[in-house]
């Protein structure tokens, strides 16, 4: 079971009792694996995104660094069997790495065959980091409004050419992508024949086709809240966008 740390119980007095409080919902003893979800901090509150009077976010002031050793903490105790991240930068990684004893154990980040992240997905099997990737199948999701001027990716020539030859759809090449390249995908469906779908992805694509989709990279990243959430995301990452 996985579950993730908000940004408002980022203080290191407060790790503890959110990690409890998922603990008492799920109704186990332990997490399997629980995620900073966001570097940047929100102010300390019961609210899950705290906002002031104009209806912006409230951000806090605690150094993730100091949130991650409250979270090893949790390991300690048995809490937690891995701790991880997401939405990190690298040089945000490298200075959590370099100021604590616990290198993160996965980190979920924006991935899919428009935003390929090749040389940062490198870093992470150096580093021994597994790569969880979320939105995987791009602008499909209608939470994002970045990249809806485009075509949906899933319909996307290449990935459904691909498919033809395996009999496979071009959303199921996409996800197909993330798992040849060794990430765990997170496809997001409520509907009973997608997820029939997705589970059908899980099948080898041979170095040719792969090709073809390292050329479909547009280094397009559809989820950066930097504005609302008052801190600078993937500064140093590609798809980055936002000053």
């Amino acid at each position: 079971m996985e579950q993730r740390l908000v940004s408002s119980s980022h203080h290191p007095e407060d790790v503890e009792s959110a990690c409890d409080a998922s603990l008492a919902d799920l109704g186990t003893d332990y997490l399997n694996l629980y995620l900073m979800h966001w570097p940047s901090p929100f102010k300390r509150s019961d609210e899950l995104r705290p906002k002031d009077a104009s209806g912006k976010t409230i951000p806090g002031d605690t150094d993730f660094v100091d949130t991650w050793k409250a979270m090893e903490d949790l390991v300690a105790k048995g809490k937690v069997r891995a701790i991880g991240i997401s939405n990190f930068a690298k040089s945000e990684m490298d200075r959590l790495i370099n100021n604590s004893v616990t290198v993160p154990a996965v980190h979920q980040i924006e991935l899919h065959p428009w935003l390929q992240q090749k040389t940062f997905t490198n870093y992470h099997q150096v580093e021994g980091i597994h790569v969880s990737a979320y939105s995987p199948l791009g602008n499909a999701n209608p939470i994002y409004s970045k990249g809806q001027q485009y075509p949906q990716l899933i319909t996307d020539e290449t990935l459904t050419a691909i498919g033809k030859k395996h009999g496979k759809t071009g959303a199921q090449v996409a996800l197909a992508w993330g798992i040849n390249m060794g990430f765990s995908v997170l496809p997001k469906s409520k509907t009973p024949e997608r997820i029939v779908e997705n589970l059908g992805a899980d099948f080898e694509l041979p170095p040719e086709d792969m090709d073809e989709i390292a050329r479909l990279d547009r280094k397009l990243r559809l989820n950066d809240p930097s504005t609302s959430f008052r801190w600078n995301f993937y500064e140093d990452l590609e798809g980055k966008e936002w000053n």
